[in-house]
């Protein structure tokens, strides 16, 4: 038997002295280095008694090491759960005992905040630190440079990802080897990816964006990756010319924007933007071509799947769609309570089946039933489109669908009339309790920097594009949009914010 995820990703580098991380003061780790590291700790995680099928969680900052316990899980066969940085420690105690985690890595700082929460859980703590240090970096040191890897195959675990959980508990999407496997094989003929590319990588590795996306696909083509611990305009602009290729958030493109250095002889050599993790603004897709002359390319993924549309690489990258499904994965549109498939331009639930989709949520039978269909099928939660040339546009959350008067309302079709008006930068649209209506719908809006937008004006505009009852009952002034760690608006906030807003008075 051989492991495919460690031989295909890791395994292939053997011996090869060929940079595969540049860090941010210069310093560049081989890739033979990284595996001598991975090495040393998969022998270490085997001496704390984790055996193949076992869940080691980390919370740990972005660093070679950190990238270093992914390759080492893969290699022994023990099933990988990274966590988010921002997590308190009461959030963590659900995910470490939830999982069964047998390990759990924390920063040297947390150590004394997560000791009770590895003590109630029963698991061995260890700590990592960004700089080589920690009780795990430690102990691993003394480790052999080499280590016999674990024989896995394609239908084996090889890593847990914890959903936000904006609606009840967090579930824990089972990700198989050749889940990830398969989507990195796509991602690259896709992207047109070659050992040629340079990828500047300013993402977090707790997600599937910056580890399994970007990382996977750089691993399988020999490519090298500018590793920078997080987003810093600063950076990025000295990093620029030396890369070939980025993928990132729409806030590092905003933000990129903002800045008056970023210009078109600065991205002259690049070959690829990508975005992904939250909607890109077609505002800022119009401006960015101008400034660089690139067209971002926008892809649709999710944390149960990896990537499932993506623009083209060549022809035409839409503003506002996310594209066509990718090679091998199917994708339709569907009634979310008839689960029939809907004609093409209607809007409905989105469901995907393919090689990427995972395998269902750890402990959660009930759970995984009512999202995966028995013929594979996934239940994506997204609401979407396929529009008049077969790209696929997403319309927002099943969640975030608002019924007011027994209307359908979908907000992303009144926040694109909100982001045209004068003085707008962005908007999100939520349904709040009203006490006629069931719903009433709230515009909350952010004005770009310096501008006063004229709250009569944007509800005449509003009256004129849209039906009554679409139309926002009340609209809201604000400074920013609450957002997740990979830019996403955090829309549960805001209804809880304003769900007072229509309660009748005594």
């Amino acid at each position: 038997m051989t492991n495919p995820l460690y031989d295909t990703l890791f395994g292939r580098h053997a011996g090869k002295d060929t940079p595969f991380l540049i860090l941010n003061d210069g310093t560049t780790v081989t890739h033979a280095q990284f595996l001598a590291r991975a090495a040393q700790f998969a022998g270490e995680i085997t001496a704390l008694g984790l055996q193949p099928g076992d869940r080691l969680a980390a919370q740990i900052g972005k660093s070679p090491d950190a990238l270093a316990v992914y390759a080492a899980c893969a290699q022994a066969g023990v099933v990988f759960l990274p966590l988010n940085t921002g997590y308190k420690p009461a959030e963590i105690a659900y995910f470490v005992e939830n999982s069964g985690a047998k390990l759990f890595l924390c920063d040297p700082a947390s150590e004394a905040a997560m000791t009770p929460v590895a003590e109630a859980a029963g698991t061995t703590l260890r700590t990592l630190g960004s700089e080589g240090d920690g009780s795990f970096a430690e102990a691993a040191s003394a480790r052999p440079e080499s280590f016999q890897t674990v024989d896995r195959d394609g239908d084996d675990l090889a890593a847990f990802l914890y959903t936000s959980g904006t609606t009840g508990r967090s579930k824990g999407a089972m990700l198989t080897q050749e889940n990830l496997l398969s989507n990195a094989r796509t991602l690259i003929d896709y992207w047109r990816f070659t050992d040629k590319d340079v990828l500047l990588h300013a993402l977090p590795i707790f997600h599937t964006h910056g580890l399994f996306v970007a990382t996977n696909v750089m691993l399988m083509t020999s490519g090298s990756m500018i590793f920078l611990p997080k987003f810093d305009p600063d950076v990025m602009i000295n990093w620029m010319p030396k890369a070939t290729s980025m993928m990132g958030v729409p806030t590092f493109y905003t933000r990129l924007l903002d800045d008056a250095r970023f210009t078109r002889d600065l991205t002259a050599h690049m070959r690829l933007f990508v975005s992904g993790s939250a909607p890109l603004l077609a505002e800022t897709h119009r401006q960015f071509e101008e400034r660089t002359g690139h067209r971002i390319l926008e892809r649709y993924g999710m944390t149960e799947t990896n990537m499932n549309t993506s623009n083209p690489y060549d022809g035409d990258r839409r503003a506002g769609t996310v594209g066509f499904p990718l090679p091998g994965v199917e994708l339709k549109i569907t009634d979310p309570a008839t689960g029939d498939e809907l004609p093409q331009g209607e809007i409905g639930q989105i469901e995907v089946r393919g090689p990427n989709v995972f395998k269902g949520y750890w402990q959660m039978p009930e759970k995984t039933k009512e999202e995966l269909r028995e013929d594979g099928f996934f239940i994506t939660g997204d609401l979407g489109l396929i529009d008049d040339k077969g790209y696929v546009q997403i319309v927002g959350r099943n969640k975030d669908l608002i019924i007011s008067g027994g209307y359908n309302v979908y907000p992303k079709e009144i926040e694109q009339v909100l982001d045209d008006q004068p003085g707008v930068l962005e908007s999100a649209v939520i349904g709040v309790p009203h006490p006629d209506f069931g719903e009433g719908v709230i515009g909350v809006i952010v004005p770009e920097k310096g501008e006063s937008p004229d709250l009569d004006q944007i509800r005449a505009a509003l009256g004129e594009a849209l039906a009554k009852y679409k139309q926002p009952k009340t609209l809201v002034l604000v400074d920013e949009l609450p957002r997740n760690t990979m830019g996403k608006v955090q829309k549960n906030i805001l209804r809880d914010d304003y769900a007072q807003s229509f309660a009748k008075a005594g």
